[in-house]
């Protein structure tokens, strides 16, 4: 069975998008789940962090299905979601340019900005369950809909970490176990409010460009924690908005705080259309 997919990219952070709102396609590729991990091998399929399929949804514009590279089917996936936004322009699912949809933590709004810059509002976060790991002030734990360790570095130089040593440490930390692992930030703060961010992505099992829900925690607990200052005056319902840089490129975090949550939480930065393909799932 042949089926099209496209190939896209959030500053980096790379997915194969497939649409499967025919539901003999849908049936046929879960006949075939095992392929998946082939299709993002960088040396023997397409090559990427992560596939999504795109599938019809009762009660918004479509259905966010997202898997790792790994073909286990994972959590919210930021980046993905900006890129499966893009993709369902394309498909011409809606022409507006707020765009409603599901993925597996519940339900998230895309705004399409212009052509390449593409935001999505992730769900609230309780201030309650952002928590310091080990009585550490540089160590904080939380979930932006897939659960991020944030470690903040003193290093001068973050390109000099080896993100993949001391990342895969944690990720299979035996205080992650419960929860299947974790992925792992390293963040430094940078002048002006501005972060820098590496991210060991489980499933994916290595650093990867940018990781959207990662570069989200980062940010609310460099906040949370008083590592970043609000960046104007937090007047009542007021969005701060940071800058964060990361190897593929610059992405802000917009939010609201209040008393007893974080908000209104905005992703934003570009996205782009790599190319289109044909594969062969019994090849």
């Amino acid at each position: 069975m042949k089926i099209d997919f496209f190939k896209f990219q959030g500053t980096g952070n790379d997915f194969i998008l497939i649409d499967i709102r025919n539901k003999n396609k849908e049936t046929q590729i879960q006949k075939e789940n095992h392929f998946l991990k082939k299709l993002c091998d960088r040396h023997f399929g397409i090559g990427a962090d992560g596939i999504i399929f795109i599938k019809n949804d009762s009660k918004s514009d479509f259905y966010m299905k997202y898997y790792n590279s790994d073909g286990k089917e994972s959590t919210m996936c930021g980046n993905g979601g900006r890129c499966a936004v893009s993709f369902s322009r394309k498909l011409e699912i809606t022409k507006k340019n707020k765009i409603y949809f599901k993925a597996v933590d519940g339900y998230h709004y895309g705004i399409i900005k212009n052509k390449d810059l593409i935001s999505v509002k992730l769900l609230d976060i309780d201030r309650n369950m952002i928590k310091k790991v080990a009585n550490s002030n540089n160590h904080v734990f939380l979930n932006t809909g897939s659960p991020h360790h944030i470690f903040f570095i003193k290093e001068k130089d973050i390109k000099k970490i080896d993100v993949f040593k001391r990342g895969k440490i944690i990720r299979f930390h035996n205080f992650y176990s419960k929860i299947g692992g974790v992925n792992v930030n390293f963040v430094k703060i940078l002048k002006n409010n501005i972060l820098q961010v590496r991210t060991y992505e489980r499933g994916v099992e290595n650093e990867t460009l940018s990781c959207g829900t990662g570069i989200v925690a980062s940010v609310i607990a460099a906040y949370e924690i008083n590592e970043i200052k609000k960046n104007h005056s937090e007047k009542k319902n007021t969005h701060q908005e940071f800058l964060v840089h990361t190897f593929g490129g610059k992405l802000w975090v917009s939010f609201q705080k209040t008393q007893n949550k974080y908000k209104e939480i905005y992703l934003t930065g570009s996205v782009k259309f790599v190319f289109k393909g044909c594969i062969n799932l019994m090849s």
